[in-house]
């Protein structure tokens, strides 16, 4: 980043200061991870964290940080399968031409004729905005395009 330890320390600070609760979760994390030797999705999906319980400090802080990320990120890959699954299912049930192309992160492209485009797009959110129940909603944004960079 360009800046002295101190003034990384003091921006940190604030962040957790501004989002007390990231700290605790952080903390929760990383004190579960440590128990457990291993950090879990919510799908039940485990990564494990040999490093963990290292003496060695960057090997610890390795498996610290990952003990925070698999979580949220893997959480996230376990909902977009569910929805891909879901969508799959519900297209192949609908005869529809539309076709799932890829999955980019959390993001399905689809390759759509024309003329389901817009009887698809209620079927393609419910399918992703519903994939599991969480306590936050799951907002789809939904664009299309004559290709994957026209969309964006």
């Amino acid at each position: 980043l360009g800046i002295k330890r101190q003034r990384a320390k003091e921006i940190i600070a604030s962040y957790n200061e501004q989002f007390n609760t990231l700290e605790a979760f952080t903390k929760s994390c990383i004190e579960l991870a440590r128990e457990k030797e291993y950090a879990e999705t919510i799908m039940g999906r485990r990564r494990k964290l040999p490093g963990i319980n290292s003496n060695n400090g960057m090997v610890k802080a390795f498996a610290e940080r990952n003990a925070v990320n698999a979580p949220i990120q893997g959480s996230a890959a376990d909902i977009i399968k569910v929805a891909m699954v879901k969508l799959f299912n519900e297209l192949e049930k609908g005869d529809w031409k539309a076709k799932i192309i890829m999955q980019v992160h959390d993001e399905l492209v689809l390759d759509v004729p024309k003329d389901e485009l817009e009887l698809l797009k209620p079927i393609v959110r419910e399918c992703m905005e519903s994939a599991v129940e969480i306590i936050v909603p799951l907002i789809v944004d939904m664009k299309s395009g004559e290709d994957w960079l026209a969309a964006h």
